[in-house]
């Protein structure tokens, strides 16, 4: 039982409550775990890792993201979303607004799950302790408004991996993320969500480019030992044969310079 549910997440539960009840209704599974983690206001697509699919989290999290957000004009919140201190400055703006794509540096909110010396960034902001959290560069490959009604907008927003929206409405102007759906995680779409199928891993991984093994080369991944490269390839590949995924291999070079497919994570075992 390994694979990824599609969860579409509601609104008033964290995205551990969803692992903890994945976790119970799957009795003897040992291990269950997510890939990127909803806001407790937020709704949408949660990817759900299950057996052996919890060792491809870093490559399931570093996805593209999509959403749908409305945000609130004439407005500020302390953590960005409808959860914090809601101040009204009135301050609604008129006509198009100039939408950032990208690459932009920003910086995580307070009130969010990057840790700070081990502790998460939230817990601190919670105790009233200062947070101030270092820029990261992010890419915002599209950033649409969508609908528009008084001092709220709908924008359709595809990011990469970190970026946070509540920032992104935040640095919009006196405004702040009352609803946030995500819609989307690389091919994974909200549409296809059952959270009573388990998508194999196989199929789970087939974002990944393939290096099809035999034989000797198929025994020697299986076991991490880095195989020949089938060709220039510049990221992670799944490594298969015909039991299926072998491994997640990333280019390497071996010491005379020839290109290599290094596993990083097995699936055999």
């Amino acid at each position: 039982m390994d694979g990824v549910i599609l969860f579409d997440k509601p609104a008033g539960i964290t995205s551990h409550d969803v692992v903890a009840q994945t976790r119970r209704r799957l009795g003897r599974v040992a291990k269950v775990g997510h890939a990127g983690t909803l806001d407790p206001f937020a709704t949408g697509l949660l990817l759900v890792l299950v057996g052996r699919a919890t060792r491809a989290q870093r490559f399931l999290m570093a996805l593209p993201k999509s959403y749908e957000t409305v945000a609130r004009f004439g407005a500020t919140s302390s953590t960005g979303d409808p959860e914090g201190e809601i101040v009204e400055t009135g301050v609604v703006p008129a006509g198009e607004l100039e939408l950032p794509t990208g690459t932009l540096r920003q910086r995580p909110p307070a009130y969010s799950a990057v840790k700070v010396d081990g502790t998460r960034a939230y817990k601190l902001a919670r105790r009233g302790e200062p947070v101030e959290l270092p820029e990261r560069e992010v890419t915002v490959y599209a950033f649409e408004e969508r609908a528009r009604d008084g001092a709220r907008r709908t924008f359709a927003i595809r990011c990469s991996a970190g970026t946070y929206v509540r920032s992104l409405i935040a640095d919009l102007g006196d405004a702040y993320c009352e609803q946030l759906r995500r819609t989307a995680i690389g091919p994974f779409a909200v549409a296809d969500a059952d959270p009573e199928r388990i998508v194999p891993l196989a199929d789970a991984l087939a974002f990944l480019p393939e290096r099809r093994l035999q034989g000797e080369e198929a025994r020697r991944a299986a076991h991490g030992v880095a195989v020949p490269a089938a060709g220039a390839e510049q990221g992670p590949v799944r490594l298969t044969d015909a039991g299926g995924v072998i491994a997640i291999a990333e280019p390497r070079s071996g010491p005379d310079g020839t290109a290599l497919l290094k596993p990083v994570v097995g699936f055999r075992g």
